[in-house]
């Protein structure tokens, strides 16, 4: 239209109403314009909701969240700009993430379960020598013998012609070429009633020594059996 001020173009004024017809009322949430859905249904909590728990993987490769057309009861206005897959690279690194999990996943699980077993034989072994010492400290204290045996002396096991076998405080040594029985070997009877082949005696009282020296230090031992509540009150 001209005028006195000279020709100027008229632009055409569109309301949202003619764009979105059907559309109800607009809002915006995050500087995203989305349509403004039905009011939250009674019982309802907005918050966060319950963990419950992580379901067990059901497929090899990764996977895409749900589309969710109304994310927290509200439509959005353009789903696509929104749920659009985008570089499809970005697929194929997802499956390569979720493959090498998997396999850092059993990796360790196998170092796991290698160290329990290791741990499960070693304590198999020592159970066995545990059950074959106790065999033959029972076999011990049942051997003939005509004297008291008492803790932390050394008896000589010999063994008769008859095949009986007892024990006696004379070593072979003492005996010399005159050793009347064929000699079966020595022990020393411990204070716990267990007894230690000759070749063992010295292993052995070198550990108890290690236990008393241990023991023996004032800081060993607490210097009272009443609970210590230092530092955890004023």
């Amino acid at each position: 239209m001209a005028n006195g001020q000279g020709t100027r173009k008229l632009r055409p004024q569109v309301s949202m109403r003619m764009l979105f017809p059907l559309a109800p009322r607009l809002g915006t949430q995050g500087g995203l314009a989305v349509v403004m859905g039905d009011a939250e249904a009674p019982g309802q909590s907005g918050g966060v909701p319950a963990d419950q728990g992580v379901q067990p993987a059901t497929g090899r490769g990764g996977a895409l969240v749900e589309f969710t057309p109304t994310p927290g009861g509200l439509a959005l206005v353009s789903p696509y700009h929104t749920h659009r897959a985008g570089d499809p690279l970005d697929l194929v690194a997802l499956a390569e993430q979720v493959q090498k999990a998997d396999e850092f996943i059993r990796a360790n699980a196998t170092n796991k379960l290698t160290v329990i077993a290791e741990q499960i034989q070693h304590l198999q072994e020592q159970a066995r020598k545990v059950l074959e010492d106790a065999r033959r400290d029972a076999d011990l204290h049942h051997v003939a013998c005509n004297i008291v045996k008492k803790p932390g002396n050394i008896y000589y096991l010999y063994k008769r012609e008859s095949g009986q076998q007892y024990f006696s405080i004379i070593s072979p040594k003492e005996w010399g070429t005159n050793c009347p029985h064929d000699f079966l070997g020595a022990y020393k009877l411990q204070h716990d009633l267990s007894w230690t082949p000759y070749e063992d005696i010295e292993k052995h009282d070198a550990k108890i020594s290690i236990v008393d020296r241990l023991l023996s230090q004032p800081a060993a031992l607490p210097p009272s059996t009443e609970p210590a509540f230092q530092g955890l009150t004023d």
